[in-house]
């Protein structure tokens, strides 16, 4: 009898993305095995997923979503994106809107979701063994199943996954009796309430089965009072349920043998192609046309968890060694504006492009030779595997998931998948660049070993996807 598995979401690809949560809900169900797993993945019609899907999908019910004082219709669709079939659903008040996050009625939005997934689950007569929900915005869902009048919704196993604990979803405690309808006396009594709010993220890590992050590293550093962002005892408590599995790329998206690359490569053939690449992407930024130059790339956004800071401190002296930086993103507009400086000051050697294109991220990490991303933290990270997968060597500092995936270069052994330093200091930071600035430079043996490495560093999503079935089958043996 196959496992059937829910995914409530409020991002995945290839339909909506701001960030690694969406590479996640989209890759994963896609990697269990549907000889003993169903996948359905439910996520908000948002208009920029109505434009993509256009005609597509077919509608599969109508909602009357009451709870609390929400009182709305809704219309849920469907289409099958490869043996996964994906709802969608769709209201004018909540959920027609141009993004999925930033609204002064989040709140409400969010409930609603959970509140309409839940009715979806009731129209459509569809209760799944797992449903497995992502970050704060769907977290509410276990304990709307678990307080259910229901016994087949109560009989639902939950599974949270933590993406980044930063961001919880902290609310007036009203929200808890208005928008979701649960009882004020586990609010009274402690269980529900998180600093006298309403904490969606909360809800998730006390209502469900088994919680997970999405590196093992991270598990361990969100127990701690510096890294537990005041969620550190509750963690705790819970940690015989937590479980840190890390991500996973999908590998047919980011492939380096894909045609979309000027001179596209495998592990057999990358000497000849990556430079090929280097050069293309040099003058496709405005860089000095050089293939012995070292180009260090990053798209990230630009944010003080990424690392910038570090970035930014040891440009001057990167570029004075004769290397050339790539940057593609945005953000903070403190960095936006000093790497526009920087750009200006070196010409022919910096190029800053201040957005996000999906098709120049992957020729960038198919051009550079060295990857930075040097975070403050990182609770999984994917660009340093996307990185490896094309044969660029990440720099990174030893944090979550960048510990957890990037084996700093051994000389001796030559083993390792790149580098790594560990407190976030500057002057580790300048003392590791030095280091591979040195093996690129000196040894160019030790690079191609390293590069060879990377680009045989399993990425997929297949052993996580191993690691959530095994706990699937635990939780609904529980």
């Amino acid at each position: 009898m196959k496992i059937n598995v829910l995914f409530a979401s409020f991002e995945a690809l290839p339909f909506y993305k701001t960030g690694g949560l969406a590479d996640v809900v989209g890759a994963l169900p896609q990697f269990l095995d549907h000889r003993y797993f169903t996948t359905k993945i439910v996520l908000p019609f948002l208009r920029p997923i109505r434009e993509k899907v256009g005609q597509n999908v077919r509608k599969r019910a109508h909602l009357y979503v009451r709870n609390g004082i929400l009182n709305e219709e809704a219309d849920v669709y469907s289409l099958k994106e490869g043996k996964t079939e994906v709802f969608f659903i769709a209201d004018q008040l909540y959920l027609d809107r141009d993004s999925a996050y930033g609204y002064g009625d989040d709140a409400a939005r969010f409930a609603f979701f959970c509140a309409a997934v839940r009715e979806m689950m009731v129209e459509m007569d569809y209760y799944p063994d797992i449903l497995h929900t992502h970050d704060y915005h769907t977290a509410p869902l276990a304990a709307l199943c678990q307080y259910s009048p229901l016994e087949r919704l109560r009989r639902i196993k939950h599974i949270f996954t933590i993406h980044n604990l930063s961001f919880q979803g902290s609310y007036d405690k009203t929200v808890l009796f208005e928008l979701l309808d649960l009882p004020a006396e586990d609010y009274a009594n402690g269980k529900l309430r998180y600093n006298d709010s309403c904490n969606f993220l909360k809800l998730g890590v006390i209502c469900a089965d088994a919680v997970t992050t999405v590196s093992d590293s991270y598990a361990k550093e969100i127990c701690t009072p510096q890294q537990g962002e005041g969620m550190d005892m509750i963690l705790r408590w819970r940690q015989e349920d937590l479980y840190g599995i890390r991500n996973g790329i999908d590998t047919s998206f980011f492939d380096p043998s894909s045609s979309e690359l000027p001179c596209p490569y495998d592990r057999k053939t990358y000497k000849k192609a990556k430079p090929f690449n280097k050069l293309s992407l040099q003058k496709e930024l405005g860089l000095k046309k050089d293939a012995s130059a070292l180009l260090c790339a990053a798209v990230t956004r630009l944010s003080g968890q990424k690392g910038i800071d570090l970035i930014l401190g040891g440009a001057e002296r990167m570029l004075k060694k004769g290397a050339q930086l790539a940057v593609l993103g945005s953000g903070e507009s403190r960095y936006e504006y000093a790497l526009r400086l920087l750009e200006r000051e070196y010409p022919g050697q910096v190029s800053f492009t201040c957005a996000y294109d999906e098709a120049l991220a992957h020729r960038i990490y198919a051009g550079a030779d060295l990857y930075l991303m040097p975070s403050l933290y990182e609770p999984c990270g994917l660009s340093q595997m996307i990185a490896m997968r094309y044969g660029t060597l990440p720099f990174v500092r030893e944090t979550g998931g960048l510990k957890d995936t990037v084996e700093p270069f051994n000389e001796y052994t030559l083993s390792g998948t790149g580098f790594s330093f560990g407190p976030y200091d500057q002057r580790d930071f300048d003392r590791v660049f030095d280091y591979a600035w040195d093996q690129y430079t000196w040894h160019p043996e030790n690079w191609e070993k390293l590069i060879e490495n990377a680009m045989a560093y399993e990425v997929s999503f297949r052993e996580p996807a191993r690691q959530y079935a095994a706990l699937y089958r635990k939780v609904l043996k529980s």
